[in-house]
C-alpha cells in the first residue's frame, strides 16, 4: 500500500481527467466557501478595520519590523502553533496540520501527473499520501476521545456530535476511508468500490461544507495573530493594556488589591494540580 499509487489503479475504471476535474471542483469549492464564510461572518472587513486603527493609533513600522513580524508568525503561530500551550493538544493538532498537507498534497500530485497504470509514479508520493493519512486520523482522533474539552473536563460522551464537529469528523473520514480504500484496492477486494464512495463523500462533505464548518480557520488564524503582531509592534496593542510586570516595584505597589500587593510572583499551580475530573 505505501508504495502503490491508488489513483493510478482507479484510473483503469475511471477517466484521469474525470478525477481532475473533481479535484478541480473541490478547490473552487475551498476558494468559495471561503470567501462565502469572509462575507458573511465579516471577517475580512474586521481584520482590516482593526489593522487600519492599529496602523492610525501606533508608530510607523518599518520594513525590517515588518518583514519580523510575518517572519515570526509564520514560524511560530502557524509552522508550530505555540498559541496551544498544552503539549498534547498542540501535538494532536501539528499531527493532523502536517499530515493534512502530505497527503492533499501527494494526492495533487498523484491525481495530476500519474494517473495512468502504465506510467511510473515515484514511490515518495504513495508514501507521503499514506503516512499524511495516518497522520490525520492519528492526531483527530487523539483530540477526539482524549483532548476535547467537552469530553476530558465536562464528562460529555465522545459520539456526542454538534455541528461544530463537522471539520474534525470530515477531515477524520476523509483519511479513514482514503487508507481503507487503499489498502483494500491493493489486496484486490470486491469492498475496493464500497470505500471509494464513502471516501468520496467524506471529501466532499469536507470541502463543499467550508461554509459551516472551522476549515476557514486555517486563514483567518495567520491573518489574525499577524495583525495582532502588527499591533504590539507599533505600540497600539489594540487598545489593550500591557501585560503588567509584578517584578517592578512600582507597578506591584499600584495594585488595586491590597491582598495581592505582598504575595509572591508564582503562586503555584493553582487549579492546575490535578485534572478537573469532578463531574
Amino acid at each position: 500500500m505505501f508504495s502503490i499509487n491508488p489513483f493510478a489503479e482507479l484510473s483503469v475504471h475511471i477517466p484521469a481527467a474525470v478525477m481532475q476535474a473533481y479535484l478541480f471542483l473541490m478547490i473552487l469549492a475551498v476558494v468559495g466557501g471561503t470567501l462565502f464564510d469572509v462575507i458573511h461572518k465579516g471577517s475580512a472587513k474586521y481584520f482590516f478595520s482593526n489593522f487600519r486603527k492599529s496602523k492610525e493609533q501606533g508608530s510607523p513600522l518599518g520594513v525590517g519590523t515588518k518583514a519580523g513580524v510575518v517572519a515570526k508568525t509564520i514560524a511560530s503561530d502557524v509552522l508550530t502553533s505555540s498559541e496551544l500551550c498544552g503539549w498534547k493538544r498542540r501535538t494532536a493538532h501539528l499531527l493532523g496540520m502536517y499530515g493534512f498537507v502530505l497527503n492533499v498534497g501527494a494526492t495533487l500530485m498523484m491525481v495530476m501527473f500519474y494517473t495512468t497504470p502504465e506510467g511510473s509514479t515515484p514511490a515518495i508520493w504513495p508514501q507521503l499520501w499514506t503516512i499524511g493519512a495516518i497522520m490525520v486520523c492519528t492526531g483527530t482522533s487523539w483530540f477526539w476521545f482524549f483532548i476535547r474539552v467537552d469530553v476530558s473536563a465536562e464528562g460529555s460522551s465522545p459520539f456526542r456530535i454538534v455541528r461544530a464537529d463537522l471539520f474534525i469528523l470530515s477531515v477524520f473520514a476523509t483519511n479513514a476511508f482514503a487508507l481503507l480504500w487503499a489498502y483494500v484496492q491493493s489486496i484486490d477486494s470486491a469492498w475496493a468500490f464500497v470505500f471509494l464512495i464513502c471516501y468520496l463523500i467524506a471529501t466532499t462533505v469536507l470541502f463543499g461544507g467550508v461554509p459551516w464548518s472551522k476549515f476557514s480557520h486555517m486563514f483567518f488564524k495567520p491573518a489574525a495573530a499577524m495583525e495582532k503582531g502588527f499591533s504590539v509592534a507599533n505600540g497600539s496593542r489594540n487598545n489593550l493594556p500591557e501585560p503588567a510586570d509584578r517584578s517592578d516595584p512600582e507597578t506591584r505597589d499600584r495594585h488595586s488589591m491590597l491582598l495581592l500587593k505582598d504575595a509572591p510572583l508564582n503562586m503555584g499551580l493553582g487549579i492546575k494540580r490535578e485534572s478537573p475530573n469532578h463531574y
